[in-house]
């Protein structure tokens, strides 16, 4: 096997990873427990609301961070500056985030400048992770 070769695997099994590691930190079927989706299943609106104490964070918060990142990423993808996103439909604003994501990680990933990008994409992929615990948490505080 040539070098040039390996490299276009390597390369090719980096951009298979990373999509498979944003897909699962988000919504796949996990082994370590529930991700960001999954974490938020059955969340009422008042549940959503709920602090455990003053000025702490609640789930609709940490929600709304999680949505925000994967804009801003987004954003710096398609070379677009950061700013504020709509909060209308904020209910789905998660969801619509993670796919326009998503879309955007594979479209860059098939060109050169997307191996730039990689570190980031991993690190949301964690990113997500972090803040499914950090829901579970805030539930589990909940029914005390």
């Amino acid at each position: 096997m040539n070098s040039n070769f390996r490299a276009k695997v390597a390369a090719l099994n980096s951009k298979q990873l990373v999509l498979a590691l944003l897909d699962e930190a988000y919504e796949k079927k996990t082994w370590h427990g529930p991700n960001l989706k999954q974490s938020l299943k059955g969340v009422t609106a008042r549940q959503a609301a709920w602090r455990p104490d003053t000025g702490r964070h609640n789930i609709w918060e940490v929600t709304l961070h999680a949505a925000y990142w994967k804009y801003a990423l987004r954003r710096r993808i398609e070379g677009g500056k950061r700013g504020s996103f709509a909060l209308k439909g904020s209910n789905l604003l998660l969801e619509r985030e993670h796919r326009a994501l998503r879309a955007a990680v594979a479209q860059v990933l098939r060109t050169s400048p997307g191996a730039k990008f990689i570190s980031q994409f991993y690190g949301m992929a964690f990113h997500d992770i972090y803040h499914a615990g950090q829901i579970r948490l805030l539930r589990r505080l909940m029914e005390r």
